[in-house]
């Protein structure tokens, strides 16, 4: 607790420099008050916040981890610092980092479902698969009946190519929310395409249209599929009917069946669809991607 004049003031002073943008008189005001009161939170937080507003990420993580340990030592864990941290190693992509204060933060808190969660996440997204399907295996015994474990498990269980047992989990997150049964079946799909299992991809983009034949975007992801199959016209039928079912939209839609050509080095259906999105909606853009789509159909020949 502060309890001197002097500090209180170089706070708020400090309060006054930050709102003006002069971080780093700030910064040395709050380090004077940290100082005097090593162990306030509070002090400890304004330099966290003032270094991370500067721009000086790594200055400010030192602050938030000094915090961290603190709420790990109490035997009721608020988690402020831990979310920041979180927050920043997301940003910076420092999965090994966010493996680690995770890890940190379930050992104090086994049963807690959210860091549980974020554990598993940061497994999988340090490229540690198994590790992640070890922790969504047990977020389902704990909650046997929430969807969105067994999808990050399918997600997981790709990730250790384990494929037939991913797509098992997909399924029975529909199996358990059938209403949603192509919101499933669809970011199945995606997966299996994103990873160049086109067959698959097509073979549950067909079942996700299936359970809902309304949603343009589901024809849209078709059509790439069918493309990615060397099946260009099918592809192009496939995106057609997306404009159909929703005609304000058309022009997004083949400028998106323009750039899957261009992806698929296709320059000629690339510029066929540019045109098409330009005929439905004269936005800039379109102009900009069919002059690309020339130029490289242009060095292409």
């Amino acid at each position: 607790m502060i309890s001197d004049d002097k500090t209180t003031k170089q706070l708020d002073t400090a309060e006054e420099l930050m709102q003006q943008g002069k971080y780093g008189e700030a910064i040395a005001l709050y380090k004077d008050a940290h100082l005097a009161y090593p162990e306030e939170e509070s002090v400890l937080l304004m330099l966290a916040w003032a270094y991370y507003d500067s721009g000086q990420i790594s200055q400010s993580v030192e602050y938030w981890e000094i915090l961290l340990e603190k709420e790990l030592s109490r035997k009721v864990f608020t988690g402020f610092a831990f979310d920041e941290l979180v927050r920043i190693y997301k940003q910076a992509s420092q999965w090994d980092k966010l493996v680690t204060i995770c890890t940190r933060a379930v050992k104090m808190q086994p049963k807690d479902v959210g860091l549980l969660s974020e554990l598993g996440n940061a497994y999988l997204q340090a490229g540690r698969p198994k590790d992640a399907c070890g922790i969504y295996k047990k977020l389902i015994e704990m909650e046997n009946d929430n969807t969105a474990n067994y999808c990050r498990y399918g997600e997981a269980l790709f990730a250790e190519k384990l494929i037939q047992e991913s797509e098992t989990a997909y399924l029975k997150a529909a199996e358990l929310d059938p209403e949603q049964t192509d919101r499933y079946l669809y970011r199945m799909a995606a997966l299996f395409y994103d990873a160049g299992y086109f067959v698959d991809a097509h073979r549950l983009i067909t079942k996700c249209l299936a359970a809902n034949p309304q949603n343009a975007l589901y024809y849209c992801f078709l059509g790439d599929v069918l493309i990615a199959r060397e099946k260009q016209d099918e592809g192009c039928v496939a995106y057609e009917r997306a404009a159909r079912s929703d005609p304000m939209r058309a022009g997004a839609y083949y400028n998106r069946l323009g750039h899957t050509f261009m992806k698929a080095k296709q320059f000629s259906g690339a510029v066929a669809a540019f045109k098409s999105a330009i005929a439905h909606d004269a936005a800039e853009p379109y102009y900009r991607s069919l002059d690309n789509a020339l130029k490289a159909l242009t060095q292409a020949e």
